[in-house]
């Protein structure tokens, strides 16, 4: 059977709403589940924090983004609610409908039986038939009282439809009435955990206000390991696109680079953990003056011993020891350099071909804390990691 191309543009108009609100209420579904685990693994983060007695500020950098992901998931909570409550006020007006619908059908259906018991006894249809003046007249009459009967009948059967989708609708109604009560519970006790890490997070800002000298002493001596680290990469990365020593040299596998390069925005991180440092130059969190050290990459806070994987096929260039940062792996992939550091075991060597995917460490655990500070370099200039890695 064709479909009329009208009857499908019809079908599209009535049921796109539908079909998009599924779809929003889906994607804030998985947004909420998204922050909700996000908030998780920071709380784990920062017990471990506690108990290895990490520096405040690493504390401090977790509190505040757990608060961050608490907004966002009391946000995200304020618009599902806000959703719910919509639903409900049109499943509502769907429910008035109906019962207005039924109850004019009632009436219509008590017409017919009064109509049909003033005609109950069969032997009054019989005679009332057969009395037809012609048989034009009887046939009239014979096919209005069967139609009569009929009408009965169907309206009966729409009563019986009407009343159960009326019953269906209520028992929706119920249902979510029932989850908005539960969310907007949900929904207090977040505010309250926001209020509590709010609290908790300004109790830390007002120690380490107190000890701005011994933070400037080792703010100071943090830079200077950045830009030992920073120096030395670049070293590396100069050596490696010069070609190394001469009976060492080798051609720079521009297809590896143009496959690295197709990955841009999809490659896998190199951990599971929040990031608590990213690209760039930033502003102590207290201290609003003062400019923390330049970050050529980002720091992931993980759980302890962590495994840290290759993010793409590659070979392991070097693998050094730098202070504040501990092991580190240096990876070519091409044209691109990926760089692993503060790793407390190390399971590749240099000029060992890898896989995205492959083991190549462990996360150490340095002054209390389980990083792993991650770079990534395209030629001699160094990348924001996080625009070539997937969305989580």
């Amino acid at each position: 059977m064709k479909v009329s191309p009208f009857f499908l543009s019809l079908c599209l108009c009535l049921f796109a709403p539908f079909l998009t609100m599924a779809q929003d209420t889906s994607a804030q579904k998985n947004q909420i589940a998204k922050l909700q685990k996000e908030i998780s693994v920071i709380e784990s983060q920062i017990k471990e924090n506690d108990k290895q007695k990490a520096s405040e500020l690493s504390t401090l950098t977790l509190v505040q983004k757990k608060v961050s992901a608490r907004r966002k998931l009391i946000g995200e909570s304020e618009r599902q609610i806000g959703g719910l409550d919509k639903d409900i006020r049109a499943k509502q007006q769907e429910i008035n409908a109906l019962s207005d619908r039924l109850d004019t059908m009632s009436v219509y259906y008590a017409r017919l039986v009064k109509s049909a018991y003033r005609n109950r006894d069969y032997r009054l249809w019989y005679l009332y038939i057969l009395t037809g003046g012609n048989l034009s007249q009887t046939v009239r009459r014979f096919a209005y009282l069967r139609n009569l009967s009929d009408r009965m009948n169907e309206q009966a059967l729409k009563i019986s439809y009407t009343r159960r989708e009326l019953e269906e609708q209520q028992a929706q109604i119920k249902e979510m009435r029932a989850e908005s009560v539960q969310l907007k519970k949900e929904h207090e006790a977040a505010l309250g955990q926001l209020r509590a890490e709010e609290a908790h997070s300004q109790r830390i800002i007002d120690n380490l206000q107190r000890d701005k000298k011994k933070y400037q002493k080792e703010l100071a001596s943090k830079r200077k390991q950045v830009e030992a680290l920073n120096r030395e990469i670049a070293r590396i990365i100069e050596q490696a696109m010069a070609g190394g020593k001469k009976k060492d040299k080798k051609p720079v596998d521009y297809k590896l680079s143009g496959e690295f390069a197709a990955n841009r925005g999809i490659l896998p991180w190199p951990a599971n953990g929040v990031v608590v440092e990213h690209f760039g130059k930033h502003f102590h969190p207290v201290y609003k003056s003062i400019e923390m050290p330049m970050s050529n990459g980002i720091t992931l806070s993980t759980s302890p011993n962590a495994p840290v994987w290759s993010v793409f096929n590659g070979v392991v260039k070097q693998v050094i020891v730098m202070p504040g940062y501990k092991q580190c792996v240096l990876v070519q992939h091409g044209n691109y350099f990926t760089f692993y550091c503060k790793l407390g075991t190390v399971n590749v060597k240099a000029g060992q071909n890898i896989k995205t995917g492959d083991l190549i460490g462990t996360v150490d655990t340095i002054a209390g804390e389980n990083q792993l500070h991650f770079q990534l370099w395209e030629g001699r200039t160094p990348q924001n990691p996080e625009a070539w890695l997937r969305e989580r």
